[in-house]
């Protein structure tokens, strides 16, 4: 019977899926099969799988379009083998991807998580950058403290996990819209179950381009944030050595995505907005702040880049200029 489960929630995948699958067929470890999830795609996607052939896929098909969240939240209701993984459509598994994780489970079976290193890549396959250094053993708290002081790249592909952990979790947390933070939480929840290990070697490549994060509404992006913020303060709650980490690094997460999200509202056009202003954004993280307690670490307008931001923000003939210039001099993700 195969070990591991590698699954992929996709819709209309194009020519990305079809590098992402062959990379997952070509595993040198062959335990495993593969859970294919499509969400009624149009582009010829369901036609491809289906002429692969390989007795391994396994293609369950929704009866209905579904949102990103429902169709992946359809993980935890299918029958898995004793360890899954989740990928994106544009990602690549390397060849021994699975070798490694297997390696490191049989080595480590008391841990909760399993993951590697990795390469970025941009629309085109080329790498961008290996991931930040990982320790070869975190516990829960680790990750957690590594995770508020953006120390590693924590992103959704490359973590492998007992489908049981999984589903006693009730799978990706689908009430984040468009998943943001959905797997932050899944992995800090999995790795305070026991703890997580890390191979060394980069055994995945996850694709950058204009990703959930870079296309969601800016509301969207904003609620998300505040349902992981209230995830961390009932963690506060419930266990007193991640209070006592969140109380020390909750600030610096906060201060991290107020300047990246601050950034990111400057761009958007006002008609866009919903009303978002910087400066409301900025009052909103401070509410944050207060909930987790850390509002007199929270200073996000003593940060220069941010009280810029808050600036222009607030003066439509600066904003105006600012976005001609981004318009002109902006540099697209491939050519």
């Amino acid at each position: 019977m195969a070990k591991y489960s590698i699954i992929l929630p996709v819709r209309n995948g194009g020519h990305y899926l079809k590098t992402c699958v062959a990379s997952i067929l070509s595993q040198t470890y062959t335990g495993f099969n593969f859970i294919i999830l499509d969400n009624c795609s149009t582009d010829g996607t369901l036609e491809w799988l289906y002429a692969l052939k390989d007795e391994r896929i396994k293609i369950i098909v929704s009866d209905k379009p579904l949102t990103i969240e429902e169709s992946w939240g359809r993980i935890k209701n299918i029958e898995k083998n004793e360890f899954i993984t989740l990928i994106g459509h544009d990602d690549i598994l390397y060849p021994d991807f699975l070798s490694v994780i297997d390696k490191l489970a049989t080595a480590y079976p008391q841990a909760s998580l399993y993951h590697t290193h990795f390469n970025f890549i941009d629309a085109k396959g080329k790498i961008i950058r290996a991931c930040k250094p990982m320790q070869q053993q975190m516990s829960g708290y680790d990750f957690l403290k590594n995770f508020l002081t953006n120390s590693i790249d924590a992103m959704g592909t490359g973590y492998v996990m007992r489908a049981k952990d999984y589903d006693a979790l009730r799978g990706i947390p689908v009430h984040y819209p468009n998943l943001l933070f959905a797997d932050f939480e899944l992995w800090l929840n999995l790795s305070l179950k026991s703890y997580a290990v890390v191979a060394a070697k980069n055994c995945f490549a996850f694709r950058v381009h204009k990703s959930t994060t870079g296309t969601s509404e800016d509301k969207k992006l904003h609620r998300a944030l505040e349902i992981f913020t209230n995830f961390l303060h009932t963690l506060q709650l419930q266990d007193l050595k991640a209070k006592h980490i969140i109380d020390e690094f909750g600030s610096e997460f906060l201060l991290f995505f107020c300047k990246g999200y601050s950034h990111r509202l400057l761009r958007t056009p006002l008609k866009n907005r919903a009303g978002l202003t910087v400066g409301k954004f900025i009052r909103f993280t401070k509410e944050l702040a207060t909930l987790l307690g850390v509002q007199e670490k929270f200073k996000p307008e003593k940060m220069q880049s941010i009280k810029l931001a808050a600036l222009i923000d607030d003066n439509k003939m600066l904003s105006r200029l600012f976005l001609s210039f981004k318009k002109i001099y902006s540099k697209p993700v491939s050519k």
